[in-house]
């Protein structure tokens, strides 16, 4: 958590300090804002209650304030997966050579990056409303209606049928976010292993010190993504369990949480 908020706080402090200074900022700067903005409400709406959970304190929200609590944190969860993604697009559109088929995409792309951040935070809080609003209407709860439980609250939730229903219906936006991300990170490999054989036959000390650096770089994005893929996949899956069962097990909120952030 410490980590986390400093890192996130001073991200969005340097750039805030930039717009107030009269700069503006580039479209690389205005993602990363975004970002660390989407995983501090991401710390602040997970981390806190579960470290009060940690202290011995259970259930002290209320049903408005429980739901509020999973409300602000899943927007900021999928906000913060889906400009993730709009990043690794971004970066790839680039990265690409200028007299490729992404020359038109290169000129466009910055102009559209303010608005496909804010089209992420206003799809994320019309579609998590939506689907709160649904889960918790009197229609839709059946007598076998079970209790999410997550420390610091517990929610109603659907019963099995639905609720795997609803789980589908809400991880499919995230899902494609992943799939976009393990595509476009393959494809910046691509292109940086192909830089790398037209010019390793070059024995030039500067270019065989950009080609390393093209390896070091592929290595990294592998690792990265890899690390990030599995974390989200075990998240979910330890999230969607949680949501199915009717005990509250301790330890693997933490190991959820712990993936999460």
């Amino acid at each position: 958590m410490g980590v986390g908020i400093l890192g996130n706080f001073f991200l969005l402090g340097l750039h805030s300090y930039t717009l107030l200074i009269g700069h503006s900022l580039r479209p690389i700067q205005f993602i990363f804002a975004h970002l660390a903005l989407a995983n501090s409400k991401v710390l602040l709406s997970k981390g806190i209650p579960q470290m009060i959970v940690c202290l011995g304190i259970r259930n002290f929200l209320n049903h408005v304030g429980c739901k509020l609590i999973l409300y602000l944190h899943t927007v900021a969860w999928s906000v913060s997966l889906s400009i993730t993604c709009l990043l690794s697009g971004f970066q790839v559109i680039t990265i690409s050579s200028s007299n490729s088929r992404w020359t038109d995409l290169k000129i466009q792309a910055p102009k559209c990056i303010v608005p496909s951040c804010f089209l992420c935070w206003c799809f994320y809080l019309l579609i998590n409303f939506t689907l709160l609003g649904t889960m918790h209407n009197s229609r839709y709860l059946t007598n076998n209606t079970k209790m999410w439980h997550l420390g610091y609250c517990s929610v109603s939730a659907l019963a099995s049928l639905n609720a795997t229903l609803f789980a589908i219906i809400y991880s499919i936006p995230d899902v494609m976010c992943v799939v976009f991300m393990m595509w476009s990170s393959a494809y910046l490999v691509l292109l940086l292993h192909r830089h790398h054989q037209q010019v390793k036959h070059i024995h030039s000390c500067h270019l065989f010190l950009r080609a390393f650096s093209e390896k070091r770089a592929t290595y990294a994005i592998l690792l990265l993504v890899s690390t990030y893929v599995c974390f989200y996949s075990i998240n979910s899956g330890l999230s969607f369990y949680l949501f199915k069962t009717d005990k509250y097990q301790s330890w693997l909120v933490a190991v959820s949480d712990l993936l999460a952030a």
